[in-house]
């Protein structure tokens, strides 16, 4: 009896694993961008909090130009002001966020504990490197065998998840405001200590 089952696409192919990692990325990318576009960026909250620490970022700088050829108590003072109003917009849009983000991170655990399911211990790509310490840890998780320079689905589909969805935000304009850059945590001021 002949079977009739049809190989996979790109099955013969050299790369095929690799590609498919990198094929599921890029559409967990799109609809991670897909989902945080309906809950966050197209709402009326998102935009006047993203508009107001723009103009905030812009008015500090400005402020922060002048002051540099006058240094009074008042314009200190103002800038202070700005830059704790500035502050309070990017926690709260930090926060804002927050609510895509733990549905995002649904996403990215079903699709992860997909493809680790699918690619349980076999070797996805070859590093062209041979790599060190914790590196050899994260590249070769899960593998069998001593060659370093096998690289795991995990680590394959974790540097194409950071680097094709902050790309794709940048594209597609969703990518944090200048001023924002402070998040839930931002780091202690200087001036208070």
């Amino acid at each position: 009896m002949v079977s009739m089952a049809m190989p996979p696409m790109f099955a013969a192919f050299k790369y095929s694993d690799s590609l498919r990692v990198v094929g599921i990325s890029i559409c967990t990318a799109i609809v991670c961008e897909a989902i945080s576009w309906v809950l966050i960026y197209r709402t009326n909250s998102y935009k006047s909090l993203r508009s107001s620490i723009d103009k905030a970022a812009k008015k500090l700088e400005t402020m922060k130009t002048d002051t540099a050829k006058i240094t009074k108590k008042s314009k200190t003072k103002k800038i202070d002001r700005v830059e704790t109003s500035l502050k309070e917009s990017s926690r709260d849009l930090s926060l804002f966020k927050f609510k895509s983000g733990a549905v995002v991170a649904l996403v990215l655990f079903v699709v992860f504990g997909l493809l680790n399911s699918l690619f349980e211990g076999k070797a996805v790509a070859k590093l062209p490197f041979k790599p060190f310490g914790l590196l050899v840890k994260m590249s070769h998780r899960g593998l069998q065998g001593d060659d370093s320079t096998d690289c795991s689905m995990a680590f394959l589909y974790f540097l194409c998840s950071i680097s094709i969805r902050t790309n794709l935000q940048k594209f597609l304009g969703f990518s944090p405001p200048r001023g924002a850059s402070a998040g839930l945590f931002p780091m202690p001021d200087p001036k208070t200590n």
